[in-house]
């Protein structure tokens, strides 16, 4: 008898766990984009953990992962061209919370950067 309940508790806590992470998990991959004006700063999150995307003026490369409900961005390296006008906002990211469909992205002080809206898949 006591085998059989901890084979419940056990099948229970993994289907709770199942759901939680369907309800609460906001997937990141794919691609996101600034709503304004062109250049639009944009991020495509891969699987696997690999991200490239503009800022609207320099070339972004690096990765990413998953730390509880926030999006952690590791090593990105950035171009260095002069683009007047062009604010750069993205290039300063360090991570992001994803609510629905908005992306919020965070320097390292943890202050707001700006946001970033997901794209539908082609």
């Amino acid at each position: 008898m006591p085998i059989r309940f901890v084979r419940q508790a056990l099948v229970a806590g993994c289907a709770l766990l199942m759901l939680t992470g369907c309800a609460s998990g906001q997937q990141p991959e794919g691609t996101w984009d600034a709503n304004s004006p062109d250049p639009k700063p944009s991020l495509s999150l891969e699987n696997g953990g690999q991200l490239s995307g503009t800022d609207g003026c320099n070339r972004l490369t690096g990765s990413w992962k998953i730390n509880g409900s926030t999006v952690e961005f590791g090593q990105v390296a950035s171009t260095r061209m002069f683009c007047q006008g062009v604010d750069d906002w993205l290039s300063r990211l360090h991570t992001a919370s994803i609510d629905g469909d908005t992306m919020t992205v965070l320097d390292a002080s943890g202050a707001t950067l700006g946001t970033l809206k997901r794209q539908p898949s082609a």
